[in-house]
C-alpha cells in the first residue's frame, strides 16, 4: 500500500471543489502537492495556501488540460497525478475538450514516467445506460461513457489507470430550502448524495491500494429530494424550510440501488447523511451565514469548510 512520505502528486483543477478538498486530503496524509491550475496567481486558488501544510508542501503550476507540454511541466517528478479538472456543462461542444484533456493527461504521465493516474467522473458514466433494467444494481460493469480514452496507438504507456465515479452535491438547493425561497419540493426527483471529504478520501484510498484497478463507484446515499427536505426541518425546524410538496399524480420515481462493495473493500467508510447535512449547516451558520442566504460560496471557497 502506497503513502505520503516522499511522494509528490500532481492534482489537476486543484483550485475547484472537489480539487480543493483532494488537496487537503492529500497534504493530510503526507503528500507533497503540485496543483495544476490554468490561472496559478488567480485569488481562487489562494485558500489552498492557508490549508494545514499548504505553505510546505503544496506548489502551484500553470497548466491546461488542452496543453500537453504544460502538462508535462506540472507532472515532472511526479509519483502519480489526480485528474479532476473538467468542464461542468450540458453544452455537447465541451464533450471533446473533455475527452482531449483526459488523453493529454495520461500521455503526459506517460511521458514523464508516471505510473499511477487516478481521474474523477461522473456517476452519470454508469447510471445513465439505456439498456440498464429498471431493477438493477448500478454498479461499475455498466458503462454509458467510454473512459478508458488511453494512450495513442493504442499504447498504454505503463501507466495504472483508476477512475472514481462520483455523485452529486446539495449545495445548491439547500441554500434556497433554508432560506425558505423554494415554496415546494419536487417529490418525484431522487438525487444522489456524497459529502466532499468522502470523496477526497476515496480518491486517496484507490491511489494508494497497489491491487487497485478500473472504476470506483463513490456513492454516499441516493434520497427522494422531499424526504432530504424532510430530514432538513427536522434537523433546523427553526428555518422557513417548506413542508408542501407538489402535486403530482404520477407515483414516486423508485430509488436506483448502487454497489459500492468494490470502495468499501477498500476500507471507504462514508458519512452518514444526516451528520453530514447537520455538520455542514452548523458549520456555515458560525462562519458567518447566519441566514444561509450563502451557502454554496461558502461552500466553494471558505478555506475552513476545506
Amino acid at each position: 500500500m502506497v503513502t505520503g512520505g516522499e511522494q509528490m502528486v500532481c492534482v489537476t483543477g486543484a483550485g475547484g471543489f472537489i480539487g480543493s478538498w483532494l488537496v487537503k486530503e492529500l497534504l493530510h496524509r503526507g503528500y507533497a502537492v503540485r496543483g495544476a491550475a490554468r490561472e496559478p496567481a488567480d485569488i481562487k486558488n489562494a485558500h489552498l495556501y492557508v490549508l494545514d501544510g499548504g505553505r510546505e508542501g503544496l506548489s502551484l503550476y500553470r497548466a491546461d488540460v488542452l496543453d500537453r507540454n504544460s502538462l508535462r511541466a506540472a507532472f515532472a517528478l511526479c509519483d502519480g497525478v489526480f485528474h479532476v479538472a473538467s468542464p461542468v456543462s450540458n453544452d455537447p461542444e465541451l464533450l471533446p475538450a473533455a475527452i482531449e484533456g483526459t488523453k493529454n493527461v495520461i500521455n503526459a504521465a506517460a511521458d514523464m514516467g508516471v505510473k499511477r493516474v487516478v481521474f474523477t467522473s461522473s456517476f452519470g458514466a454508469v447510471y445513465m445506460n439505456p439498456n440498464r433494467r429498471s431493477d438493477q444494481i448500478v454498479d461499475e460493469k455498466l458503462v454509458l461513457l467510454r473512459e478508458d480514452v488511453g494512450r495513442e496507438d493504442g499504447d498504454g504507456g505503463g501507466v495504472e489507470e483508476r477512475g472514481a465515479a462520483v455523485g452529486g452535491r446539495a449545495g445548491r438547493h439547500l441554500s434556497t430550502y433554508m432560506r425558505g425561497t423554494k415554496e415546494c419540493v419536487p417529490e418525484r426527483r431522487r438525487r444522489v448524495r456524497r459529502r466532499a471529504r468522502d470523496v477526497a478520501r476515496a480518491h486517496a484510498l484507490v491511489y494508494e491500494h497497489r491491487g487497485a484497478h478500473g472504476r470506483y463507484l463513490c456513492i454516499g446515499s441516493v434520497i427522494h429530494r422531499s424526504d432530504f427536505v424532510r430530514l432538513l426541518r427536522e434537523l433546523f425546524p427553526q428555518y422557513p424550510i417548506t413542508s408542501r410538496c407538489e402535486d403530482n399524480s404520477k407515483p414516486m420515481v423508485k430509488s436506483y440501488k448502487f454497489s459500492v462493495q468494490r470502495l468499501e473493500a477498500l476500507g471507504m467508510q462514508f458519512t452518514p447523511l444526516k451528520e453530514s447535512l447537520y455538520n455542514t449547516v452548523i458549520k456555515l451558520t458560525r462562519q458567518g451565514s447566519s441566514t444561509c442566504s450563502n451557502l454554496m460560496s461558502f461552500s466553494l471557497v471558505n478555506h475552513d469548510q476545506i
